[in-house]
């Protein structure tokens, strides 16, 4: 999704940075133009910075890290944290951001790869209206929507455990479907056809369903990514003493999925638990 963000950020006109571990990436996005050199040698130069990494621990490493980007930020730059992350990681961000002079926009992101190639991902995103003011003219470039939830960081990061929930569920209840249709002689190209003109239908089905049905794993998100999503999920319900057993339920079925080694696949891969414990074989699998 970063990839595809900094192209969108690329084609909206600003001079843009990409980084990442996998030097691979970084240099596929610089024959699209994107600038070269350091994020030292630039910092300084920088308005705004978009964090799209997998959790709150690489969230805090890039931005206060040994080689953190806030301290070498000018005051007034605005930090995107694009991460699913608790609330309160995302409290604690903004206010270490402050005692830099830096803006901190907690906004989490939704659509996935294809969305985020396309400039038109969904932003849950809260912080002050002077953060919203810096990042707008990235946020113009990479969202389709922008939903401002309130004027300090946290609300965003609440809204993104609550779609977390929703679509773990559905992707799990999507491979629990699709497979019980198999026990009853329902192929999964027809399931996809039917359901998804039919009232059990959701997005995720829609979205999902037709990897399993074209036996295409390439990730666009991973398996892996449900244990930490659903895990934040059900440690916020835990401390707000709420019961959250369907998301549970799902968080199993992934946490199955990644014990079987398919945590780097695409997470329609989930499917492959149902099918494995009811005998069943998918679409490309012989």
């Amino acid at each position: 999704m970063g990839h595809g963000m900094a192209a969108s950020a690329l084609r909206g006109g600003h001079r843009v940075w990409g980084h990442d571990i996998n030097e691979e990436q970084a240099a596929r996005f610089r024959s699209l133009g994107g600038e070269a050199g350091s994020l030292s040698d630039h910092a300084g130069e920088l308005d705004a910075v978009a964090v799209v990494v997998l959790n709150a621990a690489q969230t805090e490493t890039v931005l206060f890290g040994a080689a953190g980007m806030v301290p070498q930020l000018r005051a007034g730059a605005v930090v995107l944290s694009c991460a699913t992350v608790p609330p309160d990681f995302a409290r604690a961000m903004e206010a270490r951001c402050a005692g830099h002079g830096v803006h901190y926009l907690d906004a989490p992101i939704s659509g996935g790869s294809v969305k985020a190639a396309e400039g038109r991902l969904s932003v849950m995103a809260s912080g002050t209206q002077a953060a919203f003011s810096a990042a707008r003219a990235l946020l113009s470039s990479i969202a389709e929507t922008v939903f401002e939830l309130g004027d300090a960081a946290g609300a965003g990061s609440a809204m993104k455990a609550v779609n977390q929930m929703l679509a773990g569920v559905h992707i799990a209840a999507m491979a629990e479907a699709l497979t019980f249709g198999m026990t009853q002689g329902i192929a999964p190209d027809q399931f996809l056809e039917v359901i998804s003109k039919c009232a059990g239908t959701s997005w995720m089905l829609q979205n999902r369903a037709p990897h399993v049905v074209e036996g295409d794993y390439t990730p666009h998100s991973s398996v892996n990514i449900w244990p930490k999503d659903l895990g934040i999920v059900l440690d916020i319900a835990r401390q707000a003493e709420f019961a959250a057993p369907i998301t549970a339920a799902a968080m199993q079925q992934f946490l199955a999925a990644a014990g079987m080694g398919l945590g780097s696949e695409d997470d329609a891969a989930v499917a492959k638990v149902y099918a494995r414990n009811a005998g069943l074989t998918l679409p490309g699998e012989g």
